[in-house]
């Protein structure tokens, strides 16, 4: 199943290793992946496209713990699909 998860967090030069750490530990293979900074570059805005058959609050839980993040949201592919018709 594909998913589609919102990340916010701060802006650090290891964040981005560290989630495509958590992803391939936890069983996810990472399709898509979008990174912005905010105006004032303090802020990272992510968009992860992941694709497993395990759940998806596998890969949250552990992407909520890591330093730094501030807001994880998952959608599955039903409510992409539903959103773009």
């Amino acid at each position: 199943m594909k998913y589609l998860l919102i990340i916010q967090s701060e802006n650090s030069p290891e964040l981005l290793e560290r989630l495509l750490r958590v992803c391939r530990h936890r069983g996810f293979r990472v399709q898509n992946i979008n990174g912005e900074t905010t105006e004032n570059e303090k802020s990272l805005h992510i968009t992860l496209t992941v694709c497993s058959d395990r759940p998806v609050s596998l890969l949250t839980k552990q992407i909520e713990k890591l330093f730094g993040i501030t807001r994880v949201a998952a959608i599955g592919q039903e409510q992409v699909i539903k959103a773009s018709a």
